[in-house]
């Protein structure tokens, strides 16, 4: 078992879901059941898994919800980059949040790989 509070990497997914949280209160409201619902369950997914591969007994459980959490951040960096497209997301809004992703995914791979 390891302690989530000191695992960074569920630290940055924290951080990721509040940030989609937030540029996602911007979407329009129509959206509300759509992208703004999807983006938020995909982004709360993310630290979701990774705390409950963490409270596992071995490094196997582990790794097994961190591959359901990268799972989850390729899905959300789909639903940003149709977002974008769409207009909800202005470019700076747009890189931060495909930036985080893409930090989070490395951490994840780099995670992964650690634990075999």
């Amino acid at each position: 078992m390891h302690n989530i509070k000191e695992l960074k990497i569920w630290n940055k997914a924290i951080d990721l879901a509040v940030k989609v949280y937030q540029i996602t209160a911007n979407f329009p409201a129509d959206e509300r059941f759509g992208l703004i619902s999807q983006s938020r369950r995909c982004a709360v997914s993310v630290p979701s898994n990774i705390s409950e591969g963490a409270g596992r007994n071995t490094k196997g459980e582990f790794k097994q919800f961190l591959g359901i959490a990268n799972g989850s951040s390729y899905e959300l960096q789909t639903q940003m980059v149709i977002a974008e497209k769409l207009g909800f997301l202005d470019e700076a809004a747009f890189t931060d949040v495909i930036d985080s992703i893409d930090e989070l995914q490395k951490m994840n791979y780099k995670l992964q790989n650690a634990l075999q």
